[in-house]
């Protein structure tokens, strides 16, 4: 039975509720998913409803026994003659989808009808993962959340979950954006780290007014220059 996790709260990701070891993480899906909170019916709510559509991206940081992204990749040019950085790094997002050890990878929207119910699947092979990276963290960012006025205030239902290679839930974090999450247009959701030769993981719930997951990276998991 997967266990459902509180803020701050840190599981054992190969043991159930009763301490065996029964999940295999050859291969976990990191599965995220999230309502946007419905506007006013009304005749006024619908005639002011006029919203962007909401736009969020998983991300993940891998990190080494510091606890910093070691590396940062490359910076190429795209085909419309933008610079873009970061590429085939240690961090896993939409410009970067497969980590460069092929180990992680982003699925992007989930089309294939496993793990029902997740916007967005991050994809681990924890038990190949080298021994160099000892923590990746995962995070949800509203794409122009701050030019748009959407922030996590306005998002239900969220939740990030752990699901083993035999498609059995391991665990589930869920939040819901109240008061407290308004004008928070990121969040630090979860991350899974060694501990004495096993995994672990843990519920963060970290709100960012940012939108943009590159200044989280900078602020908190990025080397000194």
């Amino acid at each position: 039975m997967a266990i459902n996790l509180q803020k701050g709260q840190t599981i054992d990701l190969r043991k159930n509720d009763r301490g065996e070891s029964v999940y295999d993480l050859s291969k976990v899906t990191i599965g995220l998913g999230w309502d946007v909170r419905k506007q006013g019916s009304g005749f006024f709510g619908k005639l002011f409803s006029k919203e962007a559509e909401y736009d969020l991206d998983a991300v993940a940081f891998l990190l080494d026994g510091n606890g910093k992204v070691a590396n940062l990749g490359k910076t190429v040019q795209t085909n419309d003659g933008r610079q873009m950085g970061l590429y085939q790094g240690d961090v896993v997002f939409f410009n970067s989808m497969q980590h460069p050890s092929g180990n992680v990878w982003l699925t992007g929207d989930n089309r294939t009808g496993a793990g029902d119910g997740d916007d967005e699947q991050i994809i681990v092979r924890l038990d190949q993962l080298d021994q160099s990276y000892q923590k990746i963290v995962f995070i949800v960012t509203i794409y122009q959340g701050r030019t748009n006025n959407q922030h996590f205030g306005m998002i239900e239902n969220a939740f990030i979950r752990a699901v083993d290679a035999s498609g059995k839930e391991i665990t589930k974090y869920s939040l819901s954006g109240d008061s407290s999450m308004n004008g928070m247009c990121a969040m630090v959701f979860a991350e899974a780290y060694r501990h004495n030769g096993d995994w672990k993981f843990r519920a963060v719930g970290e709100p960012h007014h940012t939108d943009n997951f590159i200044d989280i990276l900078r602020q908190q998991y990025a080397y000194s220059n």
